[in-house]
């Protein structure tokens, strides 16, 4: 009896040891656990639920352009070429190959539909909030503050940014990496080994190719070294103090602290045309906005209100601000270390401080101050902090579980409502910039930057603008009228400090003049829009002395404008001399980055074409307008979508020199494949391309009466008269359209009849 008493007890102790082994294995918990199951199922619909709306919203010119829209190895899909691009590319100044590639699959999937693109975000947005949460759990044994920090992380609206951006799929995408990553960390901390250790530095490593700024992770494993794996102890005469040394801890980092080192070669290499130089920001301005930038996140977190973009300030920040911010951050650190017990506390806060540091602006790259998506990571530390720290509170105050849950719930639900406002402003390039311009106007400080992409969604309303936006204008004439006004007060905010600092200000002033340029030829301003770009080319010469690799696409870009200019002015020869660098320059981006200045390039030579024809130079044309044409080709196969347009317009100037030398059938073959393209450009985009499909049945109608093709010559004048009158019934410019296709249409009925 007693020895079967023995081994009973003997056999329990042994399967309480498996037990308690396999409840430390991450396998057993994801299988086992199904309460996490059901709390993990109603966290990711709840966070899917608040964004859904996000995925009836268009693509955003800024970023998502460059990301997807225009990006022909995107288009692609996953072939082996766009394999081998993503891998060795660094244009949106950074290398982080497995975010391209996620976008090509979401190309390959769901092409330009953008709903596609916005549900993967928040569909990946939803899994690293249930990510969070059962790491958390199964880390701390704690339930409840495991739920509620991934809660705050799944719906708070500062991550509105990050999710419903586009562009930033790079985010969300890294952060799915990161939190596999300390899986598999933690994991390899309950028993070492290469093998654990070896899939940790691989999914590090995928991070780091999603996005660069997790090299600041090997830092943030020590202090979960310190909570919750407690690996570290301070006190080493307390009971149960690990036998691992510090020293130890810091050589088990050297791997991944490599990886961080290689990630930051490739980011600094991509990455070295776009930094700010200390004549734009000084380093002084730079320390003094990161740590207000510290100050505002804080504040943001826990007052949600007036988020949008947040450009450098045209004004020196407030010594008050940074001071103030600075304070706190120092207070909140004494804190943390005088109640260092609740290890949570300085591991929140220490985390929160350490992933800022890559994007907190001692390194300048773009305008902004501070943004909303760099918090994405950072916060989680701030949201633990909250979560534990009210948890123990209740716990020593005896609250009961439905107390805490209460106040929990209605915290939530209004975030949720602020979120639900904020994802409105992504709907459109011109909401967005709309409501940064009214949260910068409410604190008194208009920025430039601010009213130069305004002016420039609203110069841009089919790629920029909803319906509903443009029930805001009266006319597209008030619409263009507020454009103008929007970059004229650019101008005047930017001016009077470019009197005092021109280097700082230079690229800003060249960037508005350009763009009242832009406007000036949109609205037959040709002298104005001469002044404009004549002042901004002579800024971007400046800059691209200084920086060519930046500067000098936008200096071919005002060449082949002004260019442009002189061809409509007669002014020939000075046409001539600006496509010839504007040319110059464009072939020599062409070898550095094909995919990126092919088609800058097709559009000069399609120029150029047309000033050859004006001066005569049939043979120089003809030749401009064959390598434009076999580029354009090469670029439709490869993102029609994108270059079709571009593929028309070639196609129709190539007809026209045709036309003109008398080659009727190289001229209506070239007129037809126009035709061909524009009637489906325009089944998909009537409002946009109309004119064009208008355009490319009248050309096309005039060749066929010169070959005596009157039927086919009435018939496409008579579309065209069609699609003309219903245009200008919306649009008065289109009435001399109307009669002027209608004079061609009588002009051939009395020819065939005199046939």
């Amino acid at each position: 009896m007693s020895r079967s008493r023995t081994s009973s007890k003997t056999r329990t102790q042994s399967s309480a040891r498996q037990n308690a082994k396999e409840l430390q294995s991450p396998a057993a918990f994801f299988s086992a656990n199904r309460r996490n199951a059901a709390l993990s199922a109603v966290l990711a619909a709840a966070t899917i639920a608040l964004y859904v709306p996000a995925t009836g919203h268009s693509f955003l010119i800024l970023d998502d352009r460059e990301y997807v829209t225009a990006n022909p190895h995107v288009h692609d899909g996953l072939s082996w070429s766009t394999i081998k691009w993503a891998f060795t590319s660094t244009e949106a100044a950074n290398w982080h190959p497995l975010t391209w590639l996620s976008h090509a699959l979401d190309y390959q999937l769901f092409a330009l539909n953008p709903a596609g693109h916005h549900f993967d975000n928040v569909f990946i947005h939803a899994l690293n909030a249930v990510l969070l949460f059962l790491l958390l759990q199964w880390v701390t044994k704690r339930a409840g503050p495991s739920l509620l920090t991934a809660a705050l992380f799944a719906l708070h609206p500062l991550n509105v940014e990050s999710v419903a951006w586009i562009a930033e799929r790079k985010n969300v995408l890294s952060t799915f990496f990161l939190l596999l990553t300390i899986f598999a960390y933690a994991w390899y901390a309950q028993r070492p080994n290469w093998r654990r250790y070896l899939l940790a530095a691989a999914l590090f490593f995928a991070g780091l190719m999603a996005k660069p700024m997790l090299v600041t992770l090997p830092f943030a494993l020590l202090l979960l070294d310190y909570w919750p794996l407690k690996r570290i102890s301070f006190d080493q005469q307390a009971a149960h103090a690990p036998r691992i040394s510090f020293a130890f801890l810091l050589l088990e980092k050297l791997p991944l602290l490599f990886l961080s080192a290689v990630s930051c070669w490739m980011t600094l290499k991509a990455q070295h045309s776009v930094v700010h130089t200390f004549e734009e920001y000084s380093f002084a301005s730079r320390v003094e906005n990161a740590l207000a930038a510290y100050g505002l996140y804080l504040w943001k977190t826990v007052w949600p209100a007036r988020l949008a973009f947040y450009p450098h300030s045209i004004f020196a920040l407030p010594a008050w601000q940074w001071i103030l911010s600075a304070l706190v951050l120092i207070a909140i650190t004494a804190a943390v270390i005088v109640f260092r017990t609740r290890r949570y506390l300085p591991v929140g806060w220490f985390w929160f401080l350490g992933t800022l540091i890559p994007v907190i602006g001692l390194v300048q790259v773009g305008e902004q101050a501070l943004a909303d998506r760099y918090a994405y990571v950072p916060l989680i530390g701030i949201f633990l902090m909250i979560s534990f720290g009210l948890a123990d509170l209740a716990d020593a105050k005896h609250i009961p579980t439905v107390w805490r849950v209460i106040p929990s719930l209605l915290v939530l639900c209004a975030l949720c409502v602020v979120t639900h406002a904020q994802i409105a402003y992504w709907e459109s390039d011109y909401d967005l910039w709309a409501h940064t311009l009214a949260l910068e106007t409410l604190a008194l400080e208009e920025t430039p930057f601010t009213h130069n992409a305004l002016g420039n969604a609203l110069m841009n309303p089919d790629s920029a603008m909803t319906a509903h936006d443009l029930d805001d204008f009266n006319s597209p004439q008030g619409r263009m009228d507020e454009a103008r006004r929007h970059f004229e007060r650019a101008l005047e905010l930017r001016r009077p400090l470019a009197e005092k600092n021109p280097d700082s200000s230079r690229w800003d002033l060249a960037r508005t003049l350009n763009n009242l340029g832009n406007l000036d030829r949109m609205e037959n301003r040709l002298d104005e829009a001469r002044a404009h770009d004549e002042a901004a080319l002579k800024l971007y010469r400046q800059l691209a002395q200084v920086n060519p690799d930046a500067y000098l696409p936008y200096l071919a870009a005002i060449l082949s404008n002004l260019g442009a200019m002189d061809r409509l002015q007669n002014r020939l020869d000075q046409s001539r001399q600006n496509y010839a660098e504007a040319l110059q320059i464009d072939r020599g981006l062409v070898d550095q980055a094909p995919a990126k200045y092919l088609p800058n390039t097709a559009m000069v030579l399609s120029e150029f074409g047309l000033l050859d024809e004006a001066q005569n130079r049939w043979q120089d044309a003809h030749d401009h307008y064959g390598e434009s044409l076999r580029i354009a080709r090469r670029l439709a196969q490869q993102s029609p979508a994108v270059y079709r347009p571009q593929l028309a317009q070639t196609l129709e100037n190539f007809g026209m020199l045709d036309a003109l030398q008398s080659h009727l059938d190289d001229a209506r073959r070239h007129f037809e494949e126009a035709l061909q393209i524009d009637q489906q450009l325009a089944e998909q985009n009537p409002v946009v391309y109309a004119p064009d499909l208008a355009m490319a049945l009248t050309n096309l109608a005039r060749v066929e009466g010169m070959q005596n093709r009157f039927e086919e010559s009435r018939t496409h004048y008579q579309e065209a008269l069609a699609l003309l009158r219903k245009l200008a019934q919306g649009d008065s410019r289109y009435a001399g359209a109307v009669a002027e296709v209608q004079n061609y249409l009588d002009q051939l009925n009395r020819v065939s009849s005199a046939h």
